[in-house]
């Protein structure tokens, strides 16, 4: 079974972008242009890093939380990809 992880990335501009990947390195590479790929969004505002990260979920779980955590304010994002990886650990 290969797991995927939940991301979120902080750009140039200070603004916020959540993905998922089954390789958050590689995946950070392409939004950074070093592999082709990436998303447009992230594309005109590089170069990205990497904010926080959770791991170990199957696709279908790591899609629900993109979604949630796309919905939720900007304060609030970090945190909840925290505490999502902090229950992974457990």
């Amino acid at each position: 079974m290969r797991f995927w992880s939940v991301y979120l990335l902080r750009c140039a501009d200070d603004t916020l972008y959540c993905g998922v990947t089954t390789d958050v390195a590689r995946r950070v590479a392409m939004h950074n242009g070093a592999l082709s790929g990436g998303a447009k969004y992230t594309r005109a505002r590089r170069p990205v890093t990497l904010v926080a990260c959770a791991d170990g979920f199957s696709c279908s779980e790591a899609l629900r939380l993109e979604r949630k955590v796309k919905r939720l304010p900007r304060e609030r994002k970090t945190e909840v990809l925290r505490l999502a990886a902090a229950r992974e650990g457990d």
